[in-house]
């Protein structure tokens, strides 16, 4: 019995019992750890007894860990990050903080005008995106209006523009040449030449545009 209690003593860390407590469970699940094991090895076309002999550790030990039957220690992470070349923080970023997810619900939206000192305006727009932080474009949701052609108020910013046509038909003007879309059609153009747009009909009038550089 002593010779089994010495051996348990000099065992390495992690051929411990299955059994993870619930309380680590728990706190590593966000960062899928084993996830990523499994995919840094599968991207490298990597076995798991390949995997080993760079590391030292064993196969089952590796399949383990994969499987999330194991918890890894810093020491056991440090090697396999050296073999695939990545630092301890690809392990412990959340993906949920990493990768963005903006949900914006429509009972949230709220409706404003091109011009808010202007009493009559081209267009009203929603913001699809406005939960987002650190935005690599935006989007919006615009309602544009029936204006005389002198109201449509030409604009211009940096980026590019994609408008989509849902509903009614639309006339957009960029620099000297004006365009009618009906709806489906969709249109892209660099923004930093001026446009403005009117509708043609007295009903409804709706586009989705995404923008980048800067807002409507």
């Amino acid at each position: 019995m002593k010779q089994k209690k010495d051996a348990r003593k000099g065992a390495h860390p992690e051929s411990a019992p299955d059994a993870i407590p619930d309380v680590i469970e728990e706190s590593l699940r966000p960062y899928g750890i084993a996830q990523k094991l499994h995919s840094l090895r599968v991207r490298r076309s990597m076995g798991l007894a390949q995997l080993a002999a760079h590391t030292g550790l064993s196969a089952a030990m590796l399949s383990r860990l994969e499987n999330a039957r194991l918890v890894p220690t810093l020491p056991t992470l440090v090697r396999i990050a050296t073999v695939f070349d990545v630092g301890l923080d690809y392990f412990f970023t959340d993906p949920r903080r990493r990768y963005v997810i903006a949900l914006s619900r429509k009972s949230e939206r709220r409706k404003f005008p091109s011009d808010p000192k202007a009493s009559a305006v081209p267009w009203h727009f929603e913001s699809l995106d406005f939960r987002a932080q650190e935005r690599k474009l935006h989007g919006f949701l615009a309602h544009f209006h029936a204006v005389p052609a002198a109201k449509a108020a030409p604009h211009y910013h940096q980026g590019v523009e994609l408008l989509y046509l849902i509903e009614g038909e639309l006339e957009i003007t960029i620099g000297t040449e004006t365009l009618h879309l009906s709806p489906g059609d969709s249109i892209y153009f660099d923004a930093l030449q001026k446009h403005a747009y009117r509708s043609m009909v007295p009903g409804p009038c709706t586009a989705v545009v995404v923008t980048t550089g800067t807002s409507m």
